[in-house]
């Protein structure tokens, strides 16, 4: 039934299609229709910074950027959704066209560049779906405005972890999207230390303040060198993070060159970057040696992309643009997978630190 769903939306323009599709499930969802059509796979529940997943599958932040679709999203069977990339004040991303199908790859190109409408319009949405029976793990991805200069963007996101913090099963700090201008200089050294720094005490503060300790996650790019991958573990070592998620969307074109809108800016995602995505997975698994665990994403189609980010060292996978090619199927394919429910971790589950409550709501 989805290939026909996708046939009739890929007629649209992408992110036409997008802003159909969401309301449409989000319709389904509140006259009880979603769950009728949606699988009940049995699945086994597993425990990642101290929060209880029901399974190990997520829906990566982007699709439900401003937390409208929580409820209807949860429903089609992810353990997790992350909801995303808020920044402080709303903004309107960048001109369109903005988002560029390559069917022949699998894969899509966006340079949106956090298009969304505020902290505190997101946050009245969770609020809204929490109210309305929303019980599911919730993930909030927190970057900084466009106008917000580089040097300056701890301010911001220190604003979204405050605004976020009571809302959030946890929170990711993306310092990884190619399509705000120097973004991705956060990732490195002094710029990454003194971040890494900020959030943490502000994070352990509020952890005293709410009597609850929300974990945070940093989103790194693919597009790193191993020695970088080694300075950016130190960092999150050293800062006591309390998870990676691993990755975001690459600027490399090279599995993609000469295909339609092959040459458009911005991030690409899907197919290509699945290789590169999981041997950065590897190469964090092997720096942060089982100490914080791994998000793995990036190219999961399968479900034995899932399973080579699982062996690869992740605990929990996200999928994004394999879910807007292959639907909610994708889910189901994963969380029937025998080798993903026998998976065993190497990372030892931390419970959260002394003095704050384990993670409640």
């Amino acid at each position: 039934m989805y290939k026909l769903i996708r046939k009739f939306l890929f007629l649209f323009p992408a992110e036409v299609a997008h802003d159909l599709s969401l309301p449409a499930l989000s319709l389904l969802d509140k006259v009880g229709l979603l769950r009728a059509v949606t699988p009940n796979v049995e699945t086994k529940s597993i425990k990642v910074m101290g929060i209880e997943f029901p399974n190990r599958v997520g829906l990566a932040a982007g699709l439900d950027k401003n937390g409208d679709y929580i409820s209807a999203l949860s429903n089609l069977g992810f353990g997790f959704v992350e909801i995303g990339t808020v920044t402080p004040l709303a903004q309107p991303g960048n001109d369109k066209p903005r988002i560029f199908r390559l069917p022949e790859a699998n894969a899509i190109i966006n340079r949106m560049g956090f298009n969304n409408d505020g902290i505190d319009q997101l946050i009245e949405n969770v609020n809204k779906a929490r109210g309305n029976g929303f019980k599911g793990v919730l993930g909030i991805n927190i970057g900084k405005n466009l106008k917000t200069k580089v040097e300056d963007a701890t301010k911001d996101y220190l604003i979204g972890l405050r605004q976020a913090y009571y809302y959030a099963d946890y929170i990711t700090i993306n310092i990884s999207s190619p399509n705000t201008p120097g973004l991705r200089t956060l990732q490195y050294g002094d710029e990454l230390n003194g971040l890494l720094s900020a959030i943490k005490n502000e994070q352990m503060k509020l952890a005293l303040e709410h009597k609850k300790y929300v974990p945070v996650a940093i989103k790194v790019a693919p597009d790193l060198t191993e020695k970088e991958v080694e300075a950016v573990a130190e960092s999150i070592l050293a800062n006591n993070m309390d998870a990676l998620i691993a990755t975001n969307t690459t600027l490399a074109r090279d599995a993609v060159e000469g295909l339609n809108h092959a040459n458009e800016a911005g991030g690409l995602s899907g197919d290509p970057v699945k290789t590169q995505s999981t041997k950065i997975i590897a190469e964090f698994h092997k720096y942060l040696k089982g100490q914080v665990p791994i998000i793995g994403v990036g190219g999961i189609s399968s479900a034995k992309d899932a399973e080579d980010k699982l062996n690869a060292g992740a605990s929990l996978v996200q999928i994004y643009t394999g879910f807007i090619y292959q639907g909610p199927g994708l889910i189901r394919d994963i969380l029937q997978s025998d080798a993903i429910n026998n998976h065993q971790d190497t990372v030892i589950d931390v419970d959260v630190a002394d003095g704050v409550d384990d993670h409640q709501e």
